[in-house]
């Protein structure tokens, strides 16, 4: 009996879809602007962590490119949760702003959660608030986390169906776990939601038509925790010590096992970068505001 090669991998890159939202994004900054608004974006910093400080330049370059206005208010290493809450409550009232994210890490002492209250809920364009996160569970109208959305942009790029399909959602954090989960169920997918403490992950995983990673644990799912043919999203970007990144999915184990695999770098990362940019367009058309 002839076996059959299983058919290649499919790489899901994600330079090409973030490509097509900036230009998506670029368009409407040109009519919000014709009509007297020009989209702000505030990013609100306050680490020196190299990592932070390389995402939070990208994001500026992008929305430069793109027509936006981005400011970057580096409050500093040494900030107070004070400063913090009170920068985030000065922009969340100042009409020219539409688009509001707090940077992590942190300093010691400050806590995310908490702090993110301060963010005005209509500009919260990486659905960090928990009013944003509360509508999300809901389902009612807020910017989920930009990260949550870029998964759902690349699976709707490559036309994943997810209506009734097996979604496996492999961690549970406020900003990729949960709020993917519910955006599939938006979909009227059929969700599981696995964490560290899950017994037997590969009995779950492996059912999967469509899996995220989002753990942080390099190398985490191998071969063993996919079923063929599983359309699989690696939201991991561990730092290496040559200055890479890994994901959390060992790519050399799945290759040609899969039917798509999102790459890392190159795959969720930019697309969470055009998401950002386009929540603040639609948060400037929806709040208005001058130049």
């Amino acid at each position: 009996m002839t076996t059959l090669p299983s058919p290649a991998t499919k790489s899901l890159d994600g330079t090409g879809v973030a490509r097509g939202i900036r230009a998506e994004v670029a368009a409407d900054a040109v009519e919000l602007n014709l009509a007297g608004t020009t989209p702000r974006l505030a990013l609100v910093v306050a680490t020196d962590h190299g990592s932070s400080a390389w995402y939070v330049r990208q994001i500026a370059r992008a929305a430069s490119a793109a027509g936006l206005l981005c400011d970057v208010i580096d409050l500093g290493p040494e900030a107070g949760p004070e400063q913090i809450r009170s920068a985030l409550s000065r922009l969340s009232a100042d009409p020219a702003v539409h688009g509001i994210m707090l940077q992590t890490p942190l300093p010691a002492g400050a806590d995310f959660g908490e702090l993110a209250g301060a963010i005005d809920p209509a500009k919260d364009v990486d659905g960090a608030n928990p009013v944003s996160q509360g509508r999300l569970a809901a389902g009612l109208p807020a910017h989920p986390p930009a990260t949550a959305a870029a998964v759902l942009a690349l699976l709707d790029h490559c036309e994943i169906p997810l209506l009734g399909r097996s979604c496996v959602v492999v961690g549970h954090s406020n900003v990729v776990g949960r709020p993917v989960a519910q955006l599939l169920l938006r979909r009227d997918a059929t969700v599981t939601v696995c964490h560290r403490h899950t017994e037997d992950l590969e009995a779950y995983t492996r059912t999967a038509d469509v899996l995220v990673v989002a753990v942080g644990r390099p190398g985490l799912i191998t071969a063993g925790h996919v079923g063929r043919d599983a359309v699989v999203i690696d939201v991991g970007t561990t730092p290496t010590p040559d200055g890479g990144l890994a994901g959390d999915v060992d790519h050399a184990a799945v290759d040609g096992r899969v039917r798509v695999l999102s790459p890392v770098p190159g795959g969720v990362g930019p697309v969470t970068t055009a998401q950002l940019l386009r929540h603040t367009v639609r948060s400037a058309a929806a709040l208005g505001g001058g130049r």
